[in-house]
């Protein structure tokens, strides 16, 4: 008694918190975990990195422009040791004179601006900094899958469980009324002590186990919260019911062409491909010359003292020119990355077998698991309704005095192991549903 009380204290808690909770239909949760989920909150930002990527390999092929100051103190002005002769032609021959050349402080200010002519490198990574932006792309779309695939289950995981509360609940109430009744029966010496002891303690299992699925179902809003990036500590409830689920299946679906582009994984390895493709040809690019503009403009002056650098006038000086820079020999490291790009192109081409046979297998696979799912809770359902209806018999016969108090137990033994059943391929079917949306690539589109 003791613990219906507290579970009804608990479930009255529950509802009140529900009627606060937002409520959130499959898609509603869908799209509130593209939004909120980590996984997807990072691989936008991988694609912000990407596009910003684009913009700084822009920036290469841009005008440079850089300026400076430099001050220079000579401390100790170096000496040059020339003839004496040179500026006194009277000094003894072989006479050597030590002259300081320089001057004791010196500055220069100046600008240059560079610019790159042609560098086709510098091309080909601008192009496949646009491909690697469309692969970045593309894995936000498989992140953006992948969440909605652990929604999904995790939507359908708790959908199932709810439905098979409600039928615990059920059957804890008709077993309750049933153990009354053989109670009283037992009062008026119609029935044996034993038989109220059996039904006592097929209904403390019941409740047992009805105490495990709440917590269980407990577990299964903290996933969903978790797959779907949604704040723990809020509450949360489903409007979806498990009767809008449409668990319908188009045979005619599995004889439609099938385009592999659908398929993210496939997608991606094209893109991947193209990116290959271009660091092949960037790495025979290096062969080729690389040309460079320049022009500064500046200006510089040497004193003996350091005011005279801010008093004095200082003399202006200006350069342009061009840079051809031709590679001749690196020690064949060009052809060893050639080789080594060659050999990661034949790599991605060869993965494509490899990608097909797994989508098919997977398609394969995932469409037969459905079929035997829905003919496994189509078999079920008909063992559940079997079961409650012998078990309607059953305690028809026992009320009436025709009837075992064992075989009511049996019979609700039967239900319990038919439900459990029925759920089971129930859940499995869902599953199979997700798995063969996502095996056609269609389990999540924007």
């Amino acid at each position: 008694m003791i613990r219906q009380k507290l579970y009804f204290i608990g479930l009255f808690c529950f509802l009140s918190l529900t009627g606060m909770a937002q409520s959130f239909s499959l898609k509603e949760a869908v799209d509130y975990a593209i939004i909120h989920h980590v996984q997807v909150k990072n691989s936008n930002l991988d694609l912000q990195n990407a596009s910003a990527k684009i913009n700084e390999i822009k920036a290469i092929g841009l005008p440079q422009v850089n300026g400076g100051v430099t001050y220079t103190n000579n401390l100790i002005i170096q000496r040059m040791f020339i003839p004496a002769k040179t500026f006194n032609p009277n000094a003894a021959d072989g006479e050597i004179v030590a002259a300081e050349f320089g001057v004791k402080n010196s500055g220069m200010a100046n600008i240059g601006l560079s610019q790159l002519v042609f560098d086709g490198t510098y091309l080909l990574g601008l192009k496949a900094s646009e491909v690697y932006k469309e692969l970045s792309t593309k894995n936000l779309i498989q992140s953006k899958q992948q969440v909605a695939e652990g929604v999904m289950k995790a939507y359908y995981g708790i959908l199932v469980n709810e439905k098979r509360l409600q039928i615990l609940q059920a059957n804890v109430g008709r077993l309750d009324t049933l153990l009354k009744e053989t109670r009283a029966l037992n009062k008026q010496g119609f029935v044996e002590k034993i038989d109220v002891q059996r039904l006592e303690v097929q209904s403390n299992n019941l409740k047992t186990e009805l105490d495990n699925v709440i917590r269980i179902q407990d577990l299964g809003y903290s996933l969903l919260k978790f797959q779907m990036g949604y704040p723990m500590e809020e509450p949360i409830r489903l409007s979806l019911t498990l009767e809008q689920v449409d668990m319908k299946f188009n045979p005619l679906e599995e004889n439609l062409p099938f385009n592999y582009s659908n398929r993210i994984e496939y997608s991606i390895l094209k893109t991947q491909e193209g990116l290959a493709e271009l660091d092949v040809r960037s790495q025979k690019a290096g062969y080729l010359p690389r040309l460079l503009f320049n022009m500064s403009y500046g200006f510089t002056s040497g004193r003996k003292y350091f005011s005279d650098l801010v008093s004095q006038p200082w003399f202006d000086n200006s350069s342009l020119g061009f840079t051809l820079q031709i590679p001749i020999f690196d020690g064949f490291s060009k052809k060893y990355k050639t080789i080594q790009s060659q050999n990661n192109l034949q790599k991605v081409r060869q993965s494509y077998d490899l990608v097909k046979s797994s989508i098919d297998l997977q398609r394969s696979q995932s469409l037969i698991t459905l079929k035997n799912s829905l003919e496994s809770l189509k078999e079920q359902k008909s063992n559940l309704d079997l079961a409650n209806e012998i078990s309607r018999v059953t305690r028809v016969k026992y009320q009436q005095g025709v009837g075992s108090n064992l075989e009511v137990l049996n019979a609700e033994s039967s239900i319990k192991e038919s439900q459990a059943n029925y759920f089971t391929s129930l859940y499995n079917a869902l599953i199979a549903k997700v798995e063969l949306e996502k095996a056609n690539g269609t389990l999540y589109s924007e």
